[in-house]
């Protein structure tokens, strides 16, 4: 497996093991992780901080022409709230662990010139499938149901 992505899904099991939704992601420039983060709506009481989010927040103030070197990684399809972050930094490239328990608006930001790689990783589905099923109420919280 992907270094990269084995580091969304150990971001994504850390949130998950502090009550939070095992989303989990990773910022990459020059084969640098240069942020990590994980969705931390539950444990910060946030309205913003997906794991994309947090991911961005923790890498700290980058420059564009470093953002136009750097991908992405997610274990989930980012949402329209992480998909503008991407488009809004110029970040040209995202991996995304799976896209079936949920699918973020990924033909727009493809429109908008993003590379955008679906692995379709079982690991990250079953992560999210499991927790779907066992919080539902706190799933659709998140998307905004």
């Amino acid at each position: 497996m992907d270094k990269y992505l084995q580091a969304t899904i150990d971001e994504a099991r850390k949130g998950m093991a502090a009550g939070g939704i095992p989303i989990g992601s990773v910022l990459v420039i020059d084969g640098e992780i240069v942020g990590r983060g994980h969705n931390q709506r539950v444990q910060k009481g946030s309205a913003v901080l997906h794991a994309e989010m947090d991911c961005l927040e923790n890498a700290g103030r980058i420059s564009a022409a470093d953002y136009r070197r750097a991908t992405l990684y997610s274990t989930l399809s980012p949402c329209d709230m992480c998909s503008g972050a991407i488009l809004l930094y110029g970040i040209p490239r995202v991996v995304i662990g799976e896209n079936r328990t949920f699918c973020g608006p990924e033909a727009y930001v493809q429109s908008r010139g993003v590379e955008v790689v679906v692995v379709d990783d079982p690991q990250c589905r079953q992560l999210m499938e499991a927790f779907i099923a066992n919080n539902p109420a706190l799933w659709n919280e998140d998307i905004g149901v």
